[in-house]
């Protein structure tokens, strides 16, 4: 596909020199991602690629910018009131895509919507906190909350606002949900595309909306292909078949970096591996080396969560198995997230200590464990798990390395299948309580946190500081609230932190992107260059 492709002699003639904006009014955008969404409703799953597909269609009422900053969305300025109220002022003269008139009316229903269409990885944690919802006018609309909610915006980066008129009908179940949204009859959002067609696990057309609030958007028409195979996607971006490729694979940027035709460019993720430990009493998946039970689950023992860490050599991983585009960490946030706490450092490897720690543990022979990993999930997440489980057996863990597709692997550890598994998580929200409150508190339905922690790891004094944090509105006490939680989850380690990723996107000549740490790929970031 011609990327400047102008559709008329006299477009060409008035616009392809005169300006970029001119230059790219008639153009198509194509645009190869790893993966796609689960459904065009998009309060279906919470996972960043379905958000990220998302964005295209439907605003929300409060935007992640580029580096993750809060800024005004549908909502133009928010305010807590007290405690627990927040007051936001709507954007007026926002169109939907069928030229209905945007209100608080579709705030209200979108975030009602959410707890009855959900389906897996629940959108439910961005509304957790809301206990009430009040119109105060057209334009303007009260949040009441359950206790103090200093993030309600942080969370709302992901409420999608849809059209109370048009998913009306399509708001009681998943299923009849994804039936309206899929066939696109709910798929009525505000954003600047709107939807045209989406064939599942292949592609999502969508066309430009030229009456969006933001600005008209360069591309007439944008092709998000979903391409998984990283060989496949950069086969195409070097055959000219897209425009772009997201999640360029580590081994193949210098070559491409030689390409006079492509251009690269990178940023550090939020993204990281996190290791998984099982907090059961008995656990499934770990045996004595003969394949007998252990009388007990060796990683209740904190020394034996501990010689895990330090058999870890997290510089290894990165320079070898993630190929450098790693960067070694010791913390489930990143260093750009509220909350990171800069005293932690990142653990370095000490074979013959771990060796002694399992000793002093109990098992000076080690033991037998599977280890169950991802291997679609995150560029890297198939050799950086192989490389953990032979430097594990450096200490004498006989591990079986058990690498599989999200699909197969997420519904699996949820279930509670797995004694012992990695994963990719990202700090979406900029604010660490988003990834303590789901990961390190206690699963627990009453105060709605610990959604994601689903291997039973349970301190009261890790809840209190989480719970402390989700209510402190003093913003510097929150924050050191939540560098205590990080503190506190790297001396107990009920997850081992490994490395962040380095995401990179490939572009044709004559295109730039804006790179964003949480990997979202965005029509609306790419331009022509100048």
């Amino acid at each position: 596909m011609n990327l400047l492709r102008v559709t008329t002699g006299a477009a060409l003639a008035l616009g392809l020199y005169a300006s970029v904006s001119s230059m790219a009014m008639a153009a198509d955008l194509t645009v190869a991602v790893r993966s796609g969404p689960a459904s065009i409703d998009p309060d279906f799953t919470a996972t960043g690629t379905q958000a990220e597909a998302m964005k295209h269609i439907y605003d929300t009422l409060i935007k992640s910018g580029d580096n993750l900053q809060l800024e005004p969305g549908l909502a133009e300025s928010w305010q807590a009131l007290d405690d627990t109220t927040w007051e936001f002022k709507l954007r007026k003269g926002v169109k939907f895509h069928d030229g209905s008139d945007f209100t608080a009316e579709d705030v209200k229903f979108s975030i009602e919507r959410i707890p009855h269409v959900t389906g897996p990885n629940p959108t439910t944690v961005y509304v957790r906190r809301v206990q009430g919802i009040e119109i105060v006018d057209p334009y303007t609309i009260r949040i009441k909350t359950d206790g103090p909610a200093p993030t309600l915006p942080n969370d709302f980066i992901r409420l999608f606002v849809v059209s109370h008129v048009a998913a009306k009908d399509f708001s009681d179940t998943p299923e009849h949900a994804t039936e309206g949204f899929n066939s696109g009859k709910a798929a009525i959002g505000t954003g600047p595309y709107k939807f045209v067609s989406w064939t599942p696990k292949e592609e999502l057309v969508l066309e430009r909306f030229d009456d969006y609030w933001g600005g008209k958007e360069p591309w007439d028409k944008v092709i998000r292909k979903e391409i998984p195979n990283d060989a496949a996607r950069v086969a195409q971006l070097k055959a000219g078949q897209v425009d772009v490729a997201a999640r360029i694979p580590a081994s193949d940027i210098p070559t491409l970096e030689q390409d006079s035709s492509i251009s690269i460019t990178k940023i550090d993720s939020v993204y990281a591996f996190l290791l998984y430990f099982d907090f059961r009493e008995q656990t499934p998946q770990v045996t004595a080396n003969d394949g007998s039970a252990l009388p007990k689950n060796p990683f209740l023992d904190p020394r034996v969560r501990e010689a895990f860490d330090l058999a870890i050599d997290r510089d290894t991983i990165t320079e070898v198995a993630m190929e450098g585009m790693g960067k070694a960490q010791s913390q489930i946030v990143t260093p750009n997230i509220f909350g990171y706490n800069p005293a932690i450092q990142v653990t370095q490897p000490d074979v013959e200590k771990a060796k002694q720690l399992l000793a002093d543990a109990g098992y000076p022979d080690g033991f037998k464990v599977v280890f169950n990993f991802t291997n679609d999930r995150l560029p890297s997440d198939k050799e950086v798990g192989t490389t953990i489980a032979q430097m594990l057996a450096s200490i004498g863990v006989t591990v079986e390395a058990n690498a599989q597709p999200g699909a197969v692997y997420f519904p699996a550890n949820t279930r509670g299948d797995y004694s012992f598994g990695m994963s990719g998580w990202g700090t979406l929200t900029g604010e660490a309580n988003y990834t303590l409150g789901a990961l390190a508190h206690t699963n627990d339905p009453a105060t709605k946190l610990g959604a994601f922690n689903v291997h039973f790891y349970s301190n009261p004094e890790m809840d209190k500081l989480i719970e402390a944090a989700a209510a402190e509105m003093d913003t510097p006490k929150r924050e050191m609230l939540l560098q205590d939680a990080n503190a506190l989850v790297a001396k107990e380690r009920p997850l081992l932190p490994v490395a962040s990723t380095v995401s990179a996107w490939g572009l044709k000549k004559g295109l730039t992107i804006i790179p964003r740490s949480d990997e979202d790929t965005l029509a609306m970031n790419i331009r022509p260059a100048n």
